[in-house]
């Protein structure tokens, strides 16, 4: 997941007027330009997630509650935007995230 929330900041930062980011994003250069500040935001966030979830993962068996916490919200998050955004949001965020929070807890 950490590596997922990477990927997505340095589309969302980085490659969302690029033509990588037009295809992925399927928008037009026109309206890239005009969303390329709110994206970059977007990926600000979820480079802390990343963040969030590497703090957890370095501390090994101390760091369960520093997961879960990260991995709920990036749960919370791909909810939230595949019921206002995307389905795929659901696909590519929200079920990666059940389901490492399923082999956090039950491994």
């Amino acid at each position: 997941m950490a590596v997922l929330h990477v990927c997505f900041l340095v589309l969302e930062m980085f490659l969302w007027d690029r033509p990588v980011g037009l295809k992925i994003f399927s928008q037009t250069l026109e309206q890239a330009r005009s969303s390329k500040i709110l994206a970059a935001n977007m990926g600000l966030y979820n480079g802390f997630l990343a963040a969030g979830l590497v703090w957890g993962l370095s501390l090994g068996s101390s760091g369960l509650e520093v997961l879960t916490f990260f991995l709920c919200c990036v749960l919370i998050a791909g909810l939230f935007g595949a019921f206002t955004a995307s389905r795929a949001i659901l696909y590519v965020q929200a079920l990666p995230a059940a389901v490492g929070l399923v082999l956090l807890w039950f491994p």
